[in-house]
């Protein structure tokens, strides 16, 4: 992958100081001490983090060989009509997924086109599958999925305008990835297979018993599973954001390991805090647009309440946005003083309205929604020929295993934009920028006027 683009000495003066990055690829290092508190924190959501995995994976393995002990006394769970879809799916989900980076990277103006396309008819193909299958649960499914659909063609249809600029912010973004990205995204690949084929396991194993305790113990490894895939994404958001923005703003090269060792080393328990916050956050901003786009302006009751809760959503997005990330990463700050400092940073020079516009955001996860989609309808198509009463939970399983690793696939290029974002904000005059921000902005005044 390599298809590279001096800063403000004032602001290059201060980042050297406070994060002390070397211009020498091999040594570079975060030097900066946070406050007491913030140590605090970051050490209690670490110690949480490493604590519930440590305990999930008991849970998990204990749940399996009780399974199987189970299984091979009665003929109510069958293993090998359970676990073969699901280990299927999350293999197709690590294939599909490698591909369609490499197919965004290479080509994305025709990724972004068929992306908003043919989700809707991938996940309308998912909720008719669920029809088919004809369980209460598996119908309300299937409903939420051909709702889905038809509001993401929606969607498409009034956002088309804005493919054009989405294609050209992320191929000046990516158009320099880090050395040996391709390497990275793999290893990071293959620990999502691992990972996701280990939790499948016991959920197949809390499945076989299916008592209530069972259930809980099924949600509790999804919110684990949720919460682990959140911080692997991040975890590669924070060390690419990083290298590129000292790309972007000073000119500097950091090699991807030595970025990565820092970001194991220092930065775990910041990325566990943004990875619980931001998911969270960016869901009721989304709901308080959408809400807005509804309540219109003619009803002055609705239209208050809207106000009142997109108000509360945009207050909550300043202290947890996934830009904060980038300075996580470059400045080692703590996951919420980065995102108030980033958000304050646009704000300063205009940008809310640009960022908010941008389409690379809702690329990224209908392509985790598409991805998913494809591996639900392998998973639950398999079983609904071989064993219907599986279908249901077997596509829901492999959908969430597949979207989340779209997410992780693509979580490079959606940091690389992050870091474009946040080094322009920081000096827009920087000659390294061209005039990709600036023309866009002068476009939306235009439409605002």
């Amino acid at each position: 992958m390599e298809r590279s683009t001096g800063s403000n000495m004032q602001i290059q003066g201060q980042r050297t100081q406070s994060t002390a990055i070397v211009k020498v690829q091999q040594e570079p290092s975060i030097k900066i001490e946070p406050t007491v508190g913030g140590q605090l924190l970051r050490k209690l959501f670490q110690i949480i983090f490493f604590v519930q995995l440590f305990l999930i994976s008991i849970l998990i393995i204990v749940l399996t060989i009780r399974g199987l002990i189970y299984a091979g006394s009665t003929d109510r769970f069958h293993p090998k009509k359970w676990y073969p879809p699901l280990l299927v799916s999350t293999t197709s989900a690590g294939i599909v997924s490698f591909i369609w980076q490499s197919i965004t990277f290479h080509c994305p103006s025709k990724a972004i086109k068929a992306v908003f396309w043919f989700t809707p008819l991938l996940t309308c193909a998912v909720g008719v599958l669920h029809i088919l299958i004809g369980s209460p649960l598996s119908l309300a499914a299937g409903t939420i999925a051909i709702l889905s659909g038809v509001i993401q063609s929606l969607y498409a249809c009034w956002v088309n305008s804005r493919f054009d600029y989405a294609s050209k912010i992320l191929t000046v973004s990516t158009s320099a990835p880090p050395y040996k990205t391709t390497t990275f995204v793999i290893v990071s690949i293959i620990t999502c297979l691992v990972y996701s084929s280990f939790s499948v396991t016991g959920i197949g194993g809390a499945t076989a018993t299916g008592t209530s305790l069972d259930i809980a113990f099924i949600v509790v490894i999804l919110l684990s599973f949720l919460w682990s895939m959140q911080v692997i994404k991040n975890m590669l958001y924070v060390t690419i954001s990083r290298i590129r923005y000292m790309n972007f703003a000073c000119g500097v090269d950091i090699n991807t390991r030595a970025a990565f060792h820092d970001t194991v080393k220092h930065l775990v328990g910041s990325v566990c805090i943004g990875s619980a916050i931001v998911p969270v956050i960016g869901t009721i901003r989304g709901s308080a647009r959408a809400i807005n786009l509804v309540a219109g302006d003619n009803d002055e009751f609705l239209f208050s309440c809207a106000d009142c809760y997109s108000g509360f959503a945009s207050t909550l997005i300043t202290y947890g946005n996934r830009w904060g990330f980038v300075h996580v990463g470059v400045y080692n700050k703590g996951f919420i003083q980065a995102s108030a400092d980033t958000w304050e940073m646009f704000k300063r020079v205009e940008l809310i309205s640009l960022i908010d516009s941008d389409l690379t955001g809702v690329f990224c996860f209908l392509s985790g929604v598409a991805v998913g989609s494809i591996c639900g309808i392998v998973g639950g198509t398999w079983d609904l020929i071989i064993h219907k009463g599986y279908a249901t939970e077997v596509s829901i399983y492999a959908f969430l295993i597949g979207y989340f690793m779209c997410r992780i696939a693509l979580a490079w290029q959606q940091a690389s934009v992050s870091a474009y974002y946040v080094s322009y904000a920081e000096n827009p005059q920087s000659l390294r920028f061209d005039a990709t921000i600036p023309v866009r902005i002068e476009q939306l005044h235009r439409f605002q006027v």
